[in-house]
């Protein structure tokens, strides 16, 4: 590769996983940075010992945060990799490809899932492609604090081979992750004076049900699938329960 590649990873609390991360890219990324934001575990000292450079900022607003991240990288290429995800040696293989050609600005990498050591295969959750390798002077994030938008000056690619997402340890992380989630969502919704009312919402719950455990075929991952359209149902339920809080705070 002849075109030089950094990596960029946000992390919080990621000792269990942040060594992983870097060493999947260690023999091949030019640089790879972490962005901490003040970890009270031995993160940072793990991402220094394995050859990382460490920034340290507090996560304020997500998009603004990661687009603050990406500018820390000292080259044009970068690749996202969260902390809790490896990169495969087929997908390094398929990285140099794209960048040598440079036909696109970004790159949609798929996302192998796992909650323990069972890979979701099915409700939405796989391929579950994200935008992850890009052109950092034609690629920005939306300044929102969740689930921001990305925005792109160029053309998009799709890559083939996985990035391995170590996403939830078990289903109490799962849990815990959707109460953290659903916080920032319904204080968007509140912040951007939404109506969002209780049919409504109730219809949303079901359908999200339905798509991922039926349509998206999630039944065929046994009780995972279950679980995991049953919680995405639930992150409607909690956001406006959530929601509904604020509005009767704000009314008092």
């Amino acid at each position: 590769m002849t075109k030089k590649l950094s990596v960029v990873t946000i992390a919080k609390n990621e000792e269990a996983n942040i060594a992983a991360c870097i060493n999947s890219a260690k023999s091949w990324a030019d640089e790879h940075i972490v962005v901490d934001d003040f970890s009270a575990d031995k993160t940072v000292e793990i991402a220094k010992a394995n050859g990382a450079t460490v920034f340290q900022r507090h996560m304020d607003i997500e998009g603004v945060h990661r687009n603050w991240a990406y500018q820390r990288a000292k080259n044009e290429w970068v690749l996202s990799l969260d902390a809790d995800e490896e990169v495969t040696p087929e997908l390094k293989e398929e990285i140099n490809k794209a960048i040598e050609s440079d036909k696109c600005v970004v790159y949609n990498i798929p996302l192998r899932t796992y909650i323990g050591n069972y890979w979701v295969q099915h409700g939405g959750w796989y391929p579950g492609g994200k935008d992850r390798l890009f052109k950092k002077t034609k690629f920005r994030y939306e300044e929102a604090g969740v689930h921001p938008r990305v925005f792109y000056d160029g053309k998009c690619g799709h890559l083939k081979s996985d990035i391995i997402h170590r996403g939830y340890e078990d289903f109490a992380e799962l849990f815990k992750g959707l109460n953290g989630q659903t916080t920032l969502e319904a204080q968007k919704w509140f912040n951007e004076k939404r109506e969002i009312g209780f049919g409504k919402m109730l219809w949303k719950a079901l359908d999200r049900f339905f798509r991922a455990y039926v349509r998206k075929k999630g039944y065929k991952d046994g009780v995972v699938g279950f679980v995991v359209a049953m919680n995405g149902a639930l992150y409607q339920i909690f956001s406006y329960a959530k929601y509904w809080e604020m509005i009767r705070k704000e009314e008092k």
